[in-house]
């Protein structure tokens, strides 16, 4: 569980009235805490009451201070982890951790939200949780270990993986494009694939977003490029087909990207969003940074391959 802050504690004293003083009321409020926390993560397991009855597809939008609280509110919100974990899964979580950048700079994953992830799939029953990305600058260790996620995921239980060369294959790709083209195979065959991308601006894509962020699965981006960005990037998210997306907009880089490097450029949204559908996921966060989706083309393309929906009247938004 997380400390108690002064602010929540102040809350908890204000709901309670004058009578929580008298009958122990830091004592009290530490519990009511506790067990608003301990239903928070069991809910983040396996759901919470409206998710079981909401219909088709869930986007959950989860706002708050505590990024790691965010993710599991909106875990909560689209069914719980176990509707995607189960028992003796090798589960493999793709974070953006392209560049040797610190969390304030919104270059990277929040470690937090990577942590929270880690912790819910063990919980679930994962029997491996490995955490892996193709950093685009830098060497791997050290891009690992200034993003904070390093120590973040061994907290969690789970593991860093660097991505040798060694471990690229090709494979036949969906669509017309690149045909065949290297990914790592570990992601290709993980049980249970979750893509944890930033939000942030880009020069090439417009944004870089779920779909974009499976670009660190390959050891080939300069093909990607050569033959068309947009719809390499489709094409490759239709090989590997996460099983859940989770966007972290904790704090978004609106210039500069993808690489950062000023907080001038870095704004604070403490927003997180989670669903099964990528496309619908990156298609919402556009919002975030005052786009429509059509501006970016990897969203339009992967719609036209009917890999996820941009229409988002046809979901059940849950705000929570």
């Amino acid at each position: 569980m997380e400390p108690l802050k002064r602010s929540q504690f102040l809350k908890l004293v204000a709901l309670g009235g004058a009578g929580l003083a008298i009958l122990g009321g830091p004592e009290r409020a530490l519990a009511a805490l506790a067990r608003a926390d301990n239903d928070l993560d069991t809910a983040a397991l396996d759901g919470d009451p409206a998710a079981a009855v909401a219909a088709g597809t869930i986007l959950a939008v989860a706002r708050g201070t505590s990024a790691g609280t965010n993710a599991r509110k909106a875990i909560a919100a689209i069914g719980g982890m176990r509707k995607f974990v189960s028992a003796g899964d090798v589960v493999v979580i793709k974070p953006n951790i392209g560049h040797p950048r610190a969390p304030k700079y919104a270059v990277t994953t929040n470690p937090s939200v990577v942590a929270t992830l880690v912790r819910l799939a063990r919980q679930a029953g994962a029997k491996h949780v490995v955490v892996m990305d193709n950093p685009v600058s830098s060497d791997p260790a050290n891009c690992y270990g200034a993003s904070g996620i390093a120590a973040a995921v061994k907290s969690a239980g789970g593991s860093m993986h660097v991505m040798g060369s060694s471990g690229y294959k090709s494979y036949a790709i969906p669509g017309h494009l690149l045909k065949t083209h290297p990914l790592y195979a570990a992601i290709v065959n993980a049980d249970v694939l979750i893509n944890v991308p930033i939000a942030k601006q880009h020069g090439s894509t417009g944004l870089t977003l779920a779909g974009k962020n499976m670009m660190g699965t390959t050891s080939d981006r300069g093909r990607m490029h050569t033959l068309g960005l947009s719809q390499s990037i489709a094409e490759i998210n239709a090989k590997l087909r996460p099983e859940l997306t989770v966007i972290d907009a904790t704090r978004i880089l609106v210039r500069n990207g993808p690489s950062g490097g000023s907080l001038d450029d870095v704004r604070v949204k403490n927003t997180l969003i989670a669903c099964r559908d990528w496309v619908a996921a990156d298609t919402y966060a556009t919002r975030l940074f005052g786009m429509k989706p059509a501006a970016v083309p990897s969203i339009k393309a992967a719609a036209r391959m009917d890999l996820g929906t941009m229409d988002l009247s046809s979901l059940t938004i849950r705000t929570v």
